[in-house]
């Protein structure tokens, strides 16, 4: 194998880390740790499953308030489709993600699916590869309360 494809696998797997280590910070709630994961100016846009759009630090600030009334949920990756050009590249990842959902008047807690795409946007640092840009295409949701998806407009 060449330098040149060998370069294309460390970048291909050092992309699936990047994704997987964002899937276990939010499940984790360490969301400090999305430091090491998006680029200090990225923007995120979360608003196709009912979240924000706004800059790392805004969104990062947000992510504990939006996902603290879940008491317990997983975002489950795969499908990495990756086109990386030099030192930029851009991915394709589908998301899975069941979330418990407490019932407001006190009842019996629900499961609800999600599935989505992840739409992001690489770039490579000194320090590795970061998320510049992500957005969420939604696939489906399942078994959302009514009320969520009118509170979230969905």
């Amino acid at each position: 194998m060449n330098a040149a494809a060998l370069q294309r696998l460390a970048d291909r797997i050092e992309l699936e880390d990047l994704v997987i280590r964002y899937a276990n910070a939010i499940d984790r709630r360490d969301f400090d740790a999305l430091d090491a994961v998006f680029l200090p100016d990225a923007h995120i846009d979360y608003r196709a499953m009912g979240g924000i759009e706004g800059d790392y630090p805004a969104v990062k600030a947000w992510l504990p308030q939006a996902l603290g009334s879940f008491p317990s949920y997983m975002h489950l990756v795969g499908n990495f489709d990756f086109r990386i050009d030099g030192e930029a590249a851009t991915g394709r990842i589908a998301c899975f993600n069941p979330m418990v959902v407490p019932d407001p008047q006190g009842g019996d807690a629900e499961t609800m699916f999600l599935g989505l795409w992840y739409v992001d946007d690489y770039r490579r640092t000194a320090d590795g590869w970061r998320i510049a840009r992500r957005s969420e295409e939604k696939c489906y949701l399942h078994n959302m309360p009514d009320w969520m998806k009118q509170a979230l407009k969905l």
